[in-house]
């Protein structure tokens, strides 16, 4: 838990970083998000692809780089390469019901927890 802790430090104060050198580059579009989003993804294949073949790192490298940095970078990243295991073991319909399903629930799920604040704040 604790390698796991210190990659998310890592993972969040970088993902901080990012957005604060990206804000207010991009008009109305999220560019620090969307940059920390993709850069995420580059990062978790980059490192699954080193500790599938590269005999330089012990089992809580794993913990530090992939759960603790990326977890901390970007959930986006962990969305990305499930999808990419769908689709390597030929599970494209799960693969493509996960995308819809991700992105329809998540939204309408930041949409119910607004609702319930807007409900409650008005108690």
């Amino acid at each position: 838990m604790l390698i796991a802790g210190a990659g998310g430090f890592l993972g969040t104060c970088g993902r901080f970083l990012v957005q604060r050198f990206c804000a207010g580059m991009s008009g109305g579009f999220p560019l620090g998000t969307f940059t920390v989003n993709v850069a995420g993804c580059f990062l978790i294949g980059l490192f699954y692809g080193l500790l599938d073949r590269v005999d330089l790192f012990g089992p809580g490298d794993r913990l530090l780089f992939i759960t603790g940095f990326c977890g901390g970078f970007t959930t986006f990243s962990t969305f990305a390469f499930d999808i990419c295991e769908l689709g390597s073991k030929g599970e494209w319909m799960w693969s493509v019901l996960y995308v819809v399903a991700s992105v329809i629930v998540g939204v309408l799920m930041v949409l119910a927890g607004r609702l319930v604040v807007r409900y409650f704040a008005g108690v």
